[in-house]
C-alpha cells in the first residue's frame, strides 16, 4: 500500500504508482510529494547536500511488519523534467517512483554492473512508460 502525503496543490491519480509498487513488493511505502524548498532541506539534513533534487529514497530496517521505506519527490523537478522530456507529469511521477523504489529494494546504479538500469528498463516497458529515464541515466 502507498501512503501518499501530497504536500502540494497538484493532484495525481496514484493508481499507476500503486500498480508498479504491487508488482515489486508487498510492503507499504510512504510517498511524499513536495516542492524544491522542502526537498532541499531534507537533502541537506540527511545527505549533507545543500540543493534540491528530483527524488530521495530512505529505506527502513527490514523487520517484520515494517514499511519498506519513504520516497520523497519534488514536484518542481518533476514538472520541469516532464516538460523537458516531452511527457506527462503522471509519467514522470511514475519514472521517478520506479527509480526510488528500486533503491528501496536495495539496488544501486552507482555500485552495480547495470542491474538496476536493466530492471528500470523492464518496468518501464511493462507499464508502457516513456523511455526518457533510460536515456538520461545512460
Amino acid at each position: 500500500m502507498i501512503e501518499f502525503d501530497n504536500r502540494t496543490d497538484y493532484q495525481f491519480d496514484i493508481k499507476l504508482i500503486e500498480n508498479i509498487a504491487d508488482s515489486l513488493t508487498s510492503k507499504d511505502i510512504e510517498l511524499i510529494l513536495t516542492d524544491d524548498e522542502e526537498i532541499k532541506k531534507i537533502n541537506k539534513e540527511f545527505r549533507g547536500i545543500d540543493q534540491p533534487t528530483d527524488v530521495l529514497s530512505f529505506p527502513l530496517q527490514d523487520t517484520p511488519g515494517a514499511m519498506l521505506g519513504v520516497i520523497v519527490i519534488s514536484l518542481d523537478h518533476l514538472l520541469e523534467a516532464a516538460q523537458r522530456y516531452g511527457h506527462t507529469p503522471s509519467e514522470e511521477f511514475a519514472l521517478l517512483f520506479i527509480h526510488a523504489l528500486l533503491h528501496l529494494l536495495g539496488m544501486d546504479h552507482e555500485k552495480d554492473s547495470g542491474e538496476m538500469r536493466k530492471k528500470e528498463e523492464e518496468i518501464i516497458e511493462k507499464f508502457n512508460l516513456p523511455k526518457s529515464l533510460i536515456v538520461r541515466n545512460s
